[in-house]
């Protein structure tokens, strides 16, 4: 389906909307901070979405568009995109930039979700 239930990942609206559905999530959740101008953001994107669809709701993936959401890169300290958190509990946890490929993104899912 595609209520919003349903799907594992979601664009992030506002600071609020981030707190709400990341920092006080249950679940972990992984934060993909990219930008419309960014070419290794367009490859890494749709395979880390891919890749959290695949664990079937235990982690979820919010995509901060880092040009709408200049306050939240820069608390995060995001100097690059790509650059991915791994968030649990409100906190940060794990991070990488750049591209990574599916057997090291299903990796990094799996010590989140493990962790």
């Amino acid at each position: 389906g595609t209520s919003p239930a349903c799907r594992s990942t979601f664009n992030v609206q506002d600071g609020s909307d981030f707190q709400d559905r990341v920092v006080n999530n249950p679940k972990p959740v992984v934060v993909d901070f990219h930008a419309q101008w960014c070419g290794p953001c367009k490859i890494l994107g749709p395979r880390l979405e891919k890749m959290v669809a695949k664990q079937e709701g235990k982690v979820l993936m919010a995509k901060v568009d880092i040009d709408d959401h200049t306050d939240l890169a820069i608390e995060y300290e995001v100097s690059a995109v790509p650059t991915v958190l791994a968030m649990k509990n409100g906190d940060v946890v794990d991070k990488f930039v750049g591209i990574k490929d599916e057997d090291q993104l299903e990796a990094f899912l799996k010590k989140l979700i493990g962790a």
